[in-house]
């Protein structure tokens, strides 16, 4: 059985690589998560004004790895005290955030959160809500970094310790 969680956290291209490399991650999806319109295209998102934010869907069994490791390594990529922000990468599109799909997750994800705001001096901004919407981002944004190794990417793909690589 597995579990869906969604991160954003910056350019998907680097959160996906990223989760794809994890033991317990069976597949991961670039897309757009929370806006307002359907089925959004780069440019509409690049805009800003469609409310989305590029998002990767981790779909996970927690037998082997538990949303805990899930939210830990997702806090190692990411500064979240910058709103709209990770890396070179600026606009809201950009902007750090945990969306869930099973109401159960809330308070972990919660709880997780307000002890991580411990290890910061300022407030962490990332958001902490329920996925309202999420539409897969075109063809070209999947496995961006498998597919084009020297692309831009802001996540250190090395942080991953050897005993959680598949």
């Amino acid at each position: 059985m597995t579990k869906q969680i969604y991160f954003a956290g910056g350019c998907f291209w680097g959160t996906e690589a990223y989760f794809a490399k994890l033991k317990g991650v069976v597949k991961t999806l670039c897309g757009y998560a929370n806006g307002y319109t359907v089925k959004p295209t780069y440019e509409e998102v690049c805009r800003t004004d469609t409310g989305y934010v590029e998002t990767v869907l981790v779909e996970y069994d927690p037998s082997v790895v538990p949303i805990e490791k899930l939210l830990t390594e997702f806090f190692k990529t990411i500064n979240p005290t910058t709103k709209n922000r990770q890396g070179n990468d600026i606009g809201t599109q950009y902007r750090s955030g945990i969306y869930y799909s099973d109401e159960t997750d809330a308070p972990i994800i919660q709880s997780y959160v307000m002890k991580k705001q411990e290890e910061y001096t300022k407030p962490i901004v990332t958001e902490t809500l329920p996925l309202q919407n999420f539409y897969p981002a075109e063809e070209y944004h999947q496995h961006y970094l498998d597919k084009n190794p020297s692309g831009y990417c802001h996540v250190d793909l090395n942080m991953i310790r050897e005993e959680d690589r598949k």
